[in-house]
């Protein structure tokens, strides 16, 4: 059991470093290594969640150039998109969510990406570091982080889409 035990504390420890080293690298060795090392096509899934003040719950990536950003993560091969973003979110924060519904379904021609955008909720948990996320946080979303300007957008989307109709 304590072999185990500081096995994963190695490992953990490792990914920490190596995803900070790999922050630190230039955006266009990025953009490089994703087109190599993945599919031609990815799809994704990302979890929008808000607070009762309307806040967006994000997250502080360890291996980002721009840390904050949408908890999401890739969707496995077999896997549904809505059970993806349950285990992504799991996996990442140690927390449950619920899909409450599907917000948008968009393919990306820069990046050949297919993303499915889902507002959750949180249902139970307390939040533990992972090797990929150090925090999360509650924004106002008039008041973002410095993040993807792609991400903003989407946020920005999503508050004018669950608007209430006046």
């Amino acid at each position: 059991m304590v072999n185990c035990q500081s096995s994963t504390l190695v490992y953990n420890v490792v990914m920490k470093t190596l995803l900070r080293i790999w922050r630190m690298l230039p955006m266009w060795v990025h953009v490089l290594a994703m087109r190599m090392y993945r599919p031609k096509f990815r799809a994704s899934v990302a979890a929008m969640i808000f607070d009762e003040q309307g806040r967006i719950l994000l997250f502080k990536h360890t291996y980002r150039k721009f840390e904050w950003g949408i908890p999401a993560g890739g969707l496995e091969y077999n896997e549904q998109p809505d059970r993806a973003i349950v285990r992504e979110f799991f996996e990442e924060t140690g927390m449950r969510i619920e899909v409450e519904k599907l917000l948008l379904a968009e393919s990306s021609k820069e990046d050949h990406n297919i993303s499915l955008i889902f507002l959750c909720k949180i249902v139970s948990g307390t939040f533990a570091e992972s090797s990929e996320i150090s925090e999360m946080k509650y924004f106002d979303v008039n008041a973002l982080p410095k993040m993807l300007f792609a991400e903003k957008e989407l946020i920005r989307w999503a508050v004018d889409k669950l608007r209430p109709e006046n």
